[in-house]
């Protein structure tokens, strides 16, 4: 018959070398209760007993941290339960799934909540897309308007700060979130900034779609839910006169975002586009900058010819880290700062109409300038359209499968014209007729 187990006999058998085979050492007071010693020196309590006829083992925990007395009871509680027809090991089975499933639902419940949805989705969505697109910070006006900023200490983390949805729905899970909610604060954004408005529904748009296909949420409570504000499209368009004062404001404002105005000026291509130029998008002896599909707005490539002017200013660049960026302050990523610069540009322009500004323009309407520009030297639309790599309905649809043609005569006899136009506003004198407009209207000699 075994014996009982004492604190003292634990203590030599925890001494011993270890056994070379897996050892199950009885305890002579309470029948059914075993010390297993692994051939690691590892021991632990186990219970054997009977349920439905057939032996079953149940592992009550490590030794020392459960002593003696405690594995004792334990057992005994298990033996008891045997005895009332209950199967032990299987109820701590199932309180482990419990536990597990509980933990999972607790997680999953914290993960659900608003804020950190917008967190994943700036994360795994907001942010690789801008930098697919060449607008490495396009992300942050999107997280601010949800109420998310990187942190001023580490700029890979996202803090809390402001913003229009988090602030209000923290704590709440995005599947709460219904329609309603969404039109009651778009609403109240609307009392105070209209056009805000407009641009929180769309932020917290892509959030909710995003949401969707990634299973998060069963339906959008955004769909359906219409601009809060009407918007009137911007039509601004600057005068030759209103040309030449930003040419040289920008002539003055130097590298790098003086050159960068120029360039928009030149090739009515967009701020990012032209901000994110890489050396390697250029080449100088074909004269044409080539924008691979992640650069574009509409994910297609495009040709820009380049004109005499346009590739001075881009041969002048200076060479700054070894990422190729042609306007990079740290080498690393390309300028962001417009708003200062337009601040610097402005003031500039004023400075010369002795403080008196011209009526409000946005860079963006520099490429509205060159479109209409091109459109009074008489370019057809088709052509000024694959310039500045604009789909609209003259290439959409089956004309868009269908028409393959390059236009990259046309296009580079287009950007010579115009560019030939810039240089005689800024300077104010009339251009040298030596670009041949009949090409660039697409008719042959």
């Amino acid at each position: 018959m075994a014996k009982a187990l004492t604190v003292k006999g634990l203590e030599r058998i925890e001494k011993q070398p270890n056994p070379e085979a897996r050892q199950e050492i009885p305890d002579g007071l309470l029948v059914g209760l075993y010390l297993v010693r692994q051939p690691s020196g590892a021991m632990s309590w186990a219970v054997r007993y009977r349920y439905a006829g057939q032996p079953r083992k149940l592992t009550l925990g490590p030794y020392p941290a459960i002593e003696l007395e405690a594995a004792r009871d334990l057992g005994r509680k298990a033996l008891r339960a045997a005895a009332e027809g209950r199967d032990p090991a299987r109820e701590k089975q199932d309180a482990k799934a419990d536990a597990q499933r509980q933990a999972a639902e607790e997680i999953r419940g914290k993960r659900d909540l608003f804020e950190n949805v917008a967190r994943e989705f700036i994360e795994r969505y907001a942010k690789p897309r801008a930098q697919k697109k060449g607008r490495p910070d396009a992300w942050k006006e999107t997280a601010r308007i949800l109420g998310l900023k990187a942190s001023p200490d580490n700029p890979d983390e996202l803090i809390e700060e402001g913003g229009e949805f988090i602030p209000n729905w923290r704590g709440r899970k995005i599947q709460e979130i219904t329609k309603r909610d969404v039109v009651e604060r778009l609403e109240k954004i609307a009392d105070r900034a209209p056009i805000m408005a407009n641009r929180a529904l769309a932020a917290v748009r892509k959030l909710m779609n995003w949401a969707v296909a990634r299973d998060i949420l069963a339906a959008s409570p955004c769909a359906g839910v219409a601009a809060p504000s009407p918007e009137k499209s911007r039509d601004r368009i600057l005068t030759d006169d209103e040309l030449r004062l930003a040419w040289k404001a920008a002539d003055a404002d130097g590298w790098p975002f003086g050159p960068i105005v120029k360039l928009l000026i030149l090739t009515g291509q967009r701020e990012s586009e032209v901000a994110g130029m890489c050396r390697s998008e250029v080449d100088q002896t074909a004269r044409l900058w080539t924008l691979a599909g992640q650069r574009t707005k509409n994910g297609e490539p495009h040709e820009v010819p380049l004109p005499d002017a346009a590739l001075e200013i881009i041969a002048s660049q200076p060479q700054v880290g070894k990422k190729g960026f042609l306007f990079s302050v740290d080498g690393e990523r390309p300028v962001t700062a417009f708003s200062r610069a337009k601040d610097r540009i402005d003031a500039a322009i004023a400075a010369a109409k002795s403080g008196q500004p011209i009526p409000h323009w946005i860079f963006h309407d520099l490429r509205r300038t060159v479109v209409s520009g091109m459109a009074r030297l008489g370019i057809p639309l088709p052509v000024i359209e694959k310039c500045i790599n604009h789909k609209s309905g003259t290439f959409r649809g089956i004309v868009g499968v269908y028409q393959r043609h390059s236009f990259a005569d046309e296009k580079r006899t287009a950007l010579a014209a115009w560019a030939s136009h810039v240089e005689s506003v800024v300077s104010g004198k009339q251009p040298a007729n030596v670009i041949d407009l009949q090409a660039a209207r697409g008719v042959k000699p």
